[in-house]
C-alpha cells in the first residue's frame, strides 16, 4: 500500500518561506514522477510543480514558476517543495502526488497516489 506523509506547512508572512516535504513509502520511489498539488477554500485543486523519475526534468505552474523549485531525494524515498516570495494567494492546502509514470505532467489523473496534505497559510 503506498503511503504519501507531507509536512512543513504553518503560517507564514507575504515574502516569505516555507519548504515542503513528502515521504512516500509502500512502492519503489525512484521509478516515478512526483508531484504537488493545491486547493484554495472553494476552489478546485490545482497543479502547482512536477519532477520526473530522476529529478532531471521539472514543470510549474505559471502561477509559482521563479518563486517555488521541486526536488527529490531516492535515496531518502521523498520528494521537496521549496516555496519563497509567498503571496497571500498562495494560502492553500498543499498535497503530495505520486505518478503512475517516470514523467508526468499537469493533470490530476496522472497521479493515483495522493497524501493527506498540508495547510499553508500566508497572510498579508
Amino acid at each position: 500500500q503506498v503511503q504519501l506523509v507531507e509536512s512543513g506547512g504553518g503560517w507564514v508572512q507575504a515574502g516569505g518561506s516555507l519548504r515542503l516535504s513528502c515521504a512516500a513509502s509502500g512502492r519503489a520511489f525512484s521509478g516515478w514522477a512526483m508531484g504537488w498539488f493545491r486547493q484554495a477554500p472553494g476552489k478546485e485543486r490545482e497543479f502547482v510543480a512536477t519532477i520526473s523519475w530522476s529529478g532531471g526534468s521539472k514543470r510549474y505552474a505559471d502561477s509559482v514558476k521563479g518563486r517555488f523549485t521541486i526536488s527529490r531525494d531516492n535515496a531518502k524515498s521523498s520528494v521537496y517543495l521549496q516555496m519563497n516570495s509567498l503571496k497571500p494567494e498562495d494560502t492553500a492546502v498543499y498535497y503530495c502526488a505520486g505518478g503512475r509514470t517516470m514523467v508526468a505532467g499537469d493533470k490530476r489523473y496522472e497521479y493515483p497516489y495522493w497524501g493527506q496534505g498540508t495547510q499553508v497559510t500566508v497572510s498579508s
